[in-house]
């Protein structure tokens, strides 16, 4: 006698045969949903360079949040990924959003001026204007970026980088990895109102 040892085995294996399938699709939309969220969602990158210090310091790891632009659009104050072509490479540059798309922009006086208006946060006077020397007024589509380092950046006010377009921005500067662990617009705020304080 098997005392339904048989039946149990069927039941067990009919089981089996009934449930892999649907195994097999939730292993399939993981690994898709993992692949678009690495290709579409967010990415690590390093910074390179001191243009935005204080808030990121080169050899800070950052994730650039590549989502953040495929609905809505850069705003001012964002600090942004954009990709930087060369002759032989590319690589990325984290820079701040200071004007947007029918914005006009001039530099006098090492000051930033968006539509007539003097900045509100401090920063120390720009030695290089660029091609901000003269009034600009941003196209459809067009941004101005500009390093928080702004005396050891090179930026919009350069030939070499310019408006930027959505084409050219990877994503948003979105958290910082290390050395510590934070939301860069938190870092940018903070940093920028420490500085105030003490000047």
């Amino acid at each position: 006698m098997d005392f339904g040892y048989r039946e149990r085995r069927e039941g067990v294996f009919q089981q089996i045969l009934y449930e892999w399938p649907i195994l097999v699709i939730e292993v399939v939309i993981a690994i898709l949903l993992a692949f678009l969220f690495a290709r579409f969602g967010v990415e690590k990158t390093t910074v390179s360079g001191v243009s935005m210090t204080p808030v990121l310091e080169e050899q800070d790891t950052i994730l650039i949040n590549r989502m953040a632009y495929k609905i809505l659009s850069p705003r001012r104050n964002d600090v942004i990924v954009y990709q930087k072509q060369e002759k032989e490479h590319s690589y990325y540059c984290v820079q701040r959003v200071v004007a947007c798309p029918g914005d006009t922009v001039q530099i006098k006086d090492g000051v930033l001026y968006v539509n007539g208006k003097k900045e509100k946060k401090k920063h120390t006077p720009m030695l290089t204007a660029g091609i901000a020397e003269e009034k600009i007024t941003l196209s459809k589509g067009e941004y101005f970026v500009l390093g928080d380092n702004r005396n050891q950046s090179e930026d919009s006010r350069y030939s070499s980088v310019g408006m930027l377009t959505k084409k050219n921005i990877v994503g948003k500067a979105w958290l910082r990895l290390r050395p510590k662990f934070g939301l860069v617009s938190w870092i940018s705020y903070n940093t920028k109102e420490k500085q105030e304080e003490m000047e």
